[in-house]
């Protein structure tokens, strides 16, 4: 099985900044493209930024110039920092994460989805 373990949220007044963290662990043969989402109460989950296994990365129009995706391969952990955080930012974050368990499943293309269990961000005076 493959875990993800998301930490770093919080509360935070507005204009300030979280880095939040997901790491992988598991039977985890390569980890592909990874992404956030938010989900605030009574709104749908958004994509909030992806990065791909080489660091190609895709941010929503409302976090672009405020939050970055980065990764470490080799500790198989996701980043995102953001910064001038605003109310609308609060949700619980979550990680997605794209797997190839196997070599095998890597040579059939045959990825495995993954989700955290989430962490909250609150920004808020």
């Amino acid at each position: 099985q493959v875990q993800l373990v998301e930490s770093g949220g919080g509360l935070v007044q507005p204009g300030g900044s979280l880095r939040l963290s997901c790491a992988a662990s598991g039977s985890i043969f390569r980890l592909n493209a990874v992404a956030w989402y938010r989900q605030a109460p009574g709104k749908l989950r958004e994509l909030v930024a992806a990065i791909t296994s080489v660091g190609s990365t895709n941010y929503a129009d409302s976090v672009t110039g405020r939050f970055t995706i980065s990764r470490d391969n080799a500790k198989s952990t996701v980043y995102l920092q953001m910064n001038s955080l605003k109310p609308e930012d609060t949700a619980a974050y979550y990680c997605n994460a794209h797997v190839y368990r196997t070599y095998s499943d890597y040579l059939k293309w045959n990825e495995n989805d993954y989700w955290g269990q989430g962490t909250q961000v609150t920004v808020s005076s």
